[in-house]
């Protein structure tokens, strides 16, 4: 089974909704292929934690669901929040060598557990290191045309598939947004694996 998953590592929902979809998906023949979808692409402006929105929202929604779902998560410092692309032109290079599921679990880590800002080539080349690639496939992915194109083209995909927040999930047609529930995740991925 695929399930292709839109993300954006700055949404701290995201990381929750990865920890919700891991574990729905414990033990099944499911296939996850993230997908990129920039919140703020370049030059929109990107939110700053010292503002008002972001603590308000982490306050009401984000640190409570966290704590139901039992996920280590922190409102991270990095001020103004660093843009996304070359997070995911990492991704594609991660991708290349069956590493995409674990760098996507990194970067989002890297920014919501560790406070590191993922706009920075180190913090992003070591994340590479550490799974064992290397750290110079980020430049080639930065320098590359096709990479960058890659990407656009995967962005208006989205766009054309109706998705405008994530997590957002595609699963046998059907899109999903929002952070699923485990349980019923999970029951419509035991469906899907029982079908001839």
């Amino acid at each position: 089974m695929r399930m292709e998953v839109w993300t954006d590592f700055v949404c701290p929902f995201c990381l929750l909704g990865e920890h919700v979809i891991e574990q729905a998906a414990r033990g099944l023949p499911v296939e996850i292929e993230w997908q990129p979808f920039e919140l703020r692409p370049h030059p929109m402006p990107t939110l700053r934690p010292e503002d008002e929105y972001l603590p308000r929202v982490w306050k009401a929604s984000v640190y409570p669901m966290a704590e139901r779902l039992g996920v280590p998560i922190q409102l991270p410092s990095v001020s103004p929040q660093p843009y996304t692309r070359k997070a995911f032109l990492g991704l594609q290079y991660a991708n290349q060598h069956g590493q995409g599921n674990a760098y996507v679990s990194a970067v989002m880590r890297a920014f919501f557990q560790k406070n590191q800002n993922i706009g920075e080539d180190p913090v992003l080349k070591n994340i590479i290191s550490e799974l064992g690639l290397d750290p110079a496939g980020l430049d080639s992915m930065v320098q590359s045309p096709a990479a960058n194109e890659a990407h656009d083209e995967a962005l208006a995909r989205a766009y054309a598939l109706g998705i405008r927040s994530v997590p957002s999930l595609r699963l046998n047609g059907q899109v999903f947004s929002g952070v699923p529930d485990a349980e019923s995740l999970r029951n419509v991925l035991l469906a899907l694996a029982q079908q001839p």
